[in-house]
This record gives structure tokens, C-alpha cells and sequence, in this order.
């Protein structure tokens, strides 16, 4: 299966959001960029947006502490 590169994106948030991000990330054993992906997934998900393009067991299914995803 090819893969493709993944693309860059720069956010600037408030430093208790970046700490709260961090803090996720570290509880859920993942980088900040991937605790940020799935975090966008899972809203995508929940709220019915589509994620085309990406092979729905490319993206990441759940969060561990609790969150429902579909």
C-alpha cells in the first residue's frame, strides 16, 4: 500500500491549551501531533464530517480514557 507524506500545519494556541494537549498526550502514550490528529478524528466522527480520502483503518479509532467514537 503507498503511503503518502503527511502534511504540515502550525496552530498557535494559549499555553494552558498546549499544556493540556501535552498532558493528553502523555497520559495516552502518543506525540502531541498524533494526540492532536486523533482528537480531530474523533470530533470529525462525532459530528458526522466526512474524512474522505484516507482508508477509515488509517485513522485512528478511539480515545482510551472514555471518549465515544464511532
Amino acid at each position: 500500500m503507498a503511503t503518502s507524506k503527511s502534511e504540515v500545519i502550525s496552530v498557535r494556541v494559549e499555553p494552558p491549551i498546549k499544556e493540556a494537549l501535552q498532558v493528553a498526550a502523555n497520559l495516552e502514550m502518543r506525540s502531541l501531533a498524533n494526540m492532536v490528529e486523533v482528537m480531530v478524528v474523533a470530533y470529525c466522527r462525532s459530528q458526522g464530517y466526512p474524512l474522505t480520502g484516507i482508508p477509515s483503518d488509517a485513522l485512528p479509532a478511539t480515545l482510551t480514557k472514555g471518549s465515544q467514537v464511532d
